[in-house]
């Protein structure tokens, strides 16, 4: 069974974030840079996966420019097996990903995906769903567990009122939530090993996608700052301060 696992390059969840001084967007010039931690979880259970002889190969996938390469290198440093990067300068949204990511899916041959359920850059959560509506795969996302067997795949999910398991007939598309795991640090031995991985380059043209985008940023801006909290004397003046100054009541 090839598993696919799409990681996506954002800005390193250490780091602050500041807005641009003209509101186009998020600054990530001279920013750290990592892969999202949602995939890393995604590339560990993949990688375990295989280990454990229920995978046959692991294949990292990415979109976005060509410094997305060292994010694919850390996926193999984790144990990927080979990875493929989608070049483009273009932004990236969740439809034309969906698009490019099942172009890969039909070239590979993959049985199963396995991705972060959300980016935290823009925490769309839309990639995983859209690309199992395109396959007309079954889905099991915000995964807690995953428990592959013959021909089917038992996923546990994390939901509102605490666990849900639905099984899957393979092929199918797994999200990943935060407590499917603890993604293993990358021995240097094996980011040796990673750089000599194979890593394909190929353009979204080539596969036939359109990666112009569908929708428009108009403005970035951080949240107003919080005001200090008060004291109150008594219960008749918390009523008060909240029907008459914050008007919730």
């Amino acid at each position: 069974m090839k598993v696919l696992v799409p990681v996506k390059r954002v800005v390193d969840y250490n780091v602050k974030i500041r807005v641009k001084a003209d509101g186009a967007g998020v600054e990530t010039a001279n920013v750290k840079m990592s892969m999202n931690p949602f995939d890393e979880i995604a590339v560990e259970e993949a990688v375990r996966l295989k280990e454990g002889g229920k995978a046959t190969e692991v294949i990292a996938v990415s979109v976005g420019p060509a410094q997305a390469q060292e994010t694919l290198r850390t996926a193999l440093a984790m144990g990927a097996d080979r990875a493929i990067l989608v070049q483009t300068d273009a932004e990236t949204q969740p439809l034309a990903v969906a698009k490019l990511l099942k172009a890969l899916v039909e070239k590979e041959g993959a049985q199963l995906v396995i991705l972060g359920k959300q980016a935290i850059d823009d925490d769309c959560n839309q990639t995983g769903q859209m690309l199992a509506a395109l396959l007309g795969w079954g889905q099991g996302t915000f995964a807690s567990k995953v428990a592959p067997a013959d021909g089917s795949v038992t996923v546990t999910r994390e939901i509102d009122g605490g666990l849900e398991t639905v099984s899957l007939t393979l092929p199918a598309v797994v999200t990943a939530d935060l407590r499917l795991n603890e993604p293993r640090y990358a021995s240097l031995p094996n980011i040796m090993k990673a750089k000599k991985k194979p890593l394909d380059i190929v353009a979204p043209d080539s596969l036939g996608i359109d990666m112009t985008p569908r929708l428009k940023t108009l403005k970035v801006a951080e949240p107003d700052k919080r005001k200090a909290g008060v004291r109150v004397s008594d219960v008749a003046a918390l009523v008060e301060k909240l029907k008459i100054e914050a008007k919730v009541i």
